[in-house]
């Protein structure tokens, strides 16, 4: 049974610097961050926890609350996971809100939830596949598609429920056939509550292996090795492997940042040369701190003319303002889309 309780605020988090997943300036949510049971995940702060009782609240009146505050930079977020937005359409309420405004926007429901009802310009539907079940995730994916989004798939890893091969593989199948444009990883942070609930739903006893590494394991060698294989799953079957910001193909500062941090976070994440990745991390906060467009800069000088930047993000930068592959962006995803053994 579900609790809805009405007249909460929206909840509202914004970004310096664009950050993986989703790369959004501005978050937003028109529900409380537990909205599932036992295992609910927030997605705006990508942590999951397990709850006994299911009591949602429900902002008011979204677009009144979107119009008197600060207005959220683009490209927004919005949070409209789990059956609340079946049920009161927050979520879409925001969206168009967004579209009247002009702002791009990433859209995240998930396997309970409710796809819009129509079109939205300039807006990226993200399916988080949570809970992982195919029959009505696929369900999804059709209505997704004739509907004429622009929409892919994104996998909540948690071990063990989301990082057995199998059903990833047949995950990615389905996407692929019904034309997601994307199938990309959300790393999760799991509360010990959480776990307990995970271990649970799977029917795990004491004296299974994968109960013993949920609780005592460091898990994270796992999580990044997943992230990996469905970066792999992803590319063998022509989807990106990543969630793309909506306008992606725009050379906006915002879009530079968010290119300089996926490439550092998958070098950090494989521990590739950490000094270099650093240093293009640096980069990233910079340009989005910059004020003045890096178009402009370009036009007239060279990049490396911006303090702080350093020579790789230099030569990435220029490339993709002039259109070229980033060859070495290229390399480090090379090197990330692994398959698990």
């Amino acid at each position: 049974m579900i609790l809805y309780r009405k007249a909460a605020p929206l909840r509202m988090r914004r970004a310096a610097s664009p950050e993986p997943p989703f790369w959004a300036a501005t978050a937003i949510a028109p529900y409380g961050p537990r909205r599932a049971a036992p295992v609910a995940i927030d997605y705006l702060t990508l942590r999951a926890t397990a709850i006994d009782k299911v009591e949602v609240t429900v902002c008011e009146n979204v677009r009144d609350e979107l119009d008197r505050g600060k207005p959220p930079a683009a490209p927004v977020l919005i949070d409209a996971t789990e059956n609340a937005e079946v049920v009161f359409r927050r979520g879409e309420d925001a969206l168009a809100w967004c579209e009247e405004q002009q702002r791009p926007a990433i859209h995240v429901i998930s396997t309970r939830g409710g796809l819009p009802q129509r079109q939205y310009q300039q807006s990226v539907v993200v399916i988080a596949a949570w809970p992982l079940e195919q029959g009505p995730l696929e369900e999804l994916f059709a209505a997704a598609t004739e509907k004429g989004l622009t929409w892919g798939v994104a996998v909540p890893v948690l071990f063990p429920v989301t990082t057995e091969l199998a059903p990833l593989e047949a995950l990615a199948d389905a996407a692929k056939s019904a034309g997601a444009a994307f199938f990309a990883p959300i790393a999760i942070e799991v509360e010990p509550t959480a776990k307990q609930a995970l271990a649970q739903a799977m029917g795990l006893e004491a004296d299974d292996d994968r109960y013993a590494m949920l609780f005592h394991a460091a898990l994270e060698p796992v999580h990044i090795a997943t992230e990996r294989h469905l970066a792999a799953l992803a590319a063998e079957r022509g989807m990106r492997d990543v969630i793309p910001i909506p306008g992606d193909d725009q050379h906006s500062n915002w879009n530079a940042a968010a290119l300089l941090t996926l490439t550092a976070s998958r070098m950090i994440a494989m521990e590739l040369d950490l000094d270099l990745a650093g240093l293009i991390a640096r980069s990233a906060r910079i340009l989005a701190d910059l004020d003045k467009p890096i178009t402009r800069v370009a036009a007239s000088a060279s990049l490396a003319i911006i303090g702080g930047l350093d020579e790789v993000s230099v030569a990435v930068l220029t490339e993709w303002l002039a259109g070229e592959t980033q060859s070495f962006v290229e390399y480090v995803n090379e090197q990330w889309r692994v398959r698990r053994a």
